[in-house]
């Protein structure tokens, strides 16, 4: 499936956030980062949380997300971090 974006769409902002997998929900957390950019919070947090189905709920995950000027988004997710595993493995959290 290919995905094509018209060149009139200009990138206005890549945004880095750690959201819980498979429990984003429209916070504070999540609104302070997609709210000035006029995103779809609730959009956003159903996407994610399809994406991360198959992880560990609240495993830390990083997102890279990428804000067009026509209200869109689109991100990518990242392997949780080498410290949240090695926390988790000695049993610390």
């Amino acid at each position: 499936k290919r995905t094509t974006i018209s060149m009139s769409v200009i990138l206005n902002r890549t945004v880095r956030l750690r959201v819980g997998a498979g429990s984003a929900k429209p916070g504070p957390a999540i609104g302070q980062a997609l709210g000035p950019l006029g995103l779809n919070m609730a959009e956003f947090c159903k996407q994610f949380n399809d994406a991360t189905k198959g992880i560990d709920v609240n495993t830390p995950v990083p997102v890279v997300l990428s804000a067009f000027s026509n209200r869109t988004f689109t991100f990518v997710t990242k392997s949780p971090p080498t410290t949240w595993f090695l926390l988790k493995c000695a049993g610390l959290k």
